[in-house]
């Protein structure tokens, strides 16, 4: 997309060098990358990914500072996940851009989505700064933003993740996390922060406190910190019977509390207001006879969601009328009609223009201003971005956002 860079990198890809990424991905993560690694990077110009990452911002605020929203998102959080000692705002924030051509032919970020929930924060800086050292790209290229490197990088992630507390009373809490594909990830947060990673369903709860059982010695550790990454679809969906009540009062800080899984996330698209939004209407409410005139009059540019589901598990698109009707009433409200957002085809490969979706990855902490910190980039070339929809194809898969220094 960016010249020289773009033609640059096309011309010095080897599949030797692209062996050598994903040998040395694996080996400073320590477990094998199970989803697919893309070929390239993605050279972005810093004005394009800074009006993305405004934009996260304003759409993050707007949302805080709509009380109505906030009174009927509380109202969403399923009673059973209804977890206490919610803080103010947020600790991580994910907001997803695709790039459309608007009327003047210009490129413009159009929101898929955004997610008050961690992303693969851990794993996202060493796949970029893999990318300019074995392909011998220039060192001075940025993929972090407001002129991070490494050390700060993590160190606002500590403030965020540990807090003030020892790293072995810290945990990454996720289900079944030996079998995740975000495992690589997992791995780097521990490696950088010394937290544990720990299963969720093997946690123990002695009163109000949770402990998790150390490997080495067999000893219970007590638990001050969470750092949730818990899907409760996924809890849902496996039948996992928790050790603990997620309704508890629990001695236990959340780093990135659960409820706001549910506060922030598709069910936010029809209250937004904002140039990047695409239209947007409850399912439940569009069966009321509202919204009709917000979506576009061809179907086929219809796309059908779950509000709560991750990796665009449920997403339909171009919905019959017998689809929409088999959602039961009661569950409509749960369900998103939205407008169709058409990626423009803009990284120039050998196998042909490829699509780019980006994500702005911002850490919250205590007390101080929403911060970007890193760039996250899914190529495809199907109907659906994510990894697990392009694993047969080259040149797709996730990648990284790379900009030239000011």
């Amino acid at each position: 997309m960016l010249e020289p860079y773009r033609s640059d990198f096309n011309a010095r890809f080897t599949e030797a060098r692209y062996r050598e990424l994903t040998a040395r991905l694996s080996a400073e993560t320590g477990t094998e990358i199970e989803f697919r690694i893309a070929e390239t990077p993605c050279f972005f110009a810093d004005e394009l990914m800074q009006r993305m990452v405004t934009a996260g911002i304003e759409l993050t605020e707007q949302l805080l500072g709509n009380e109505a929203y906030m009174q009927a998102s509380r109202a969403a959080i399923p009673e059973a996940f209804h977890v206490p000692g919610q803080n103010a705002h947020p600790h991580f924030m994910t907001v997803d851009f695709g790039l459309v051509r608007n009327a003047a032919g210009e490129l413009e970020p159009k929101l898929v989505e955004m997610q008050a929930f961690p992303s693969i924060f851990g794993y996202q800086p060493a796949l970029a700064k893999a990318y300019i050292e074995v392909f011998g790209l220039e060192p001075s290229l940025q993929y972090l933003f407001g002129g991070l490197d490494d050390a700060g990088y993590w160190k606002i992630l500590r403030e965020v993740i540990v807090a003030a507390h020892d790293p072995k009373n810290v945990v990454l809490m996720e289900v079944e996390p030996e079998t995740q594909k975000t495992l690589p990830d997992f791995l780097m947060h521990a490696k950088h922060l010394g937290i544990r990673i720990v299963d969720v369903a093997k946690v123990v709860k002695q009163g109000r406190k949770l402990l998790y059982r150390d490997e080495a010695t067999g000893e219970l550790v007590p638990i001050y910190r969470i750092y949730n990454r818990v899907i409760v679809d996924e809890l849902e969906r496996k039948g996992i019977e928790l050790p603990f009540d997620y309704r508890d009062e629990l001695d236990v800080e959340w780093a990135g509390h659960p409820n706001w899984y549910f506060q922030i996330s598709k069910f936010s698209i029809p209250h937004l207001r904002h140039p990047t939004v695409p239209a947007a209407v409850f399912l439940d409410e569009w069966f009321a006879g509202q919204g009709h005139d917000r979506l576009p009059a061809d179907r086929s540019q219809w796309v059908f969601k779950p509000l709560y589901s991750f990796a665009g598990k449920g997403i339909q698109f171009g919905p019959s009328d017998e689809d929409l009707a088999a959602i039961p009433t009661s569950e409509r409200q749960n369900y998103l009609l939205q407008e169709r957002v058409h990626f423009e085809p803009v990284i120039q490969t050998p196998e042909g223009p490829t699509q780019a979706e980006i994500r702005i990855l911002y850490a919250w902490p205590e007390g101080k201003s929403m911060i970007p910190m890193t760039s996250l980039v899914r190529m495809g070339r199907g109907l659906m971005m994510g990894v697990d929809y392009n694993r047969d194809r080259t040149w797709v898969g996730g990648s990284a956002g790379l900009r030239p220094p000011i």
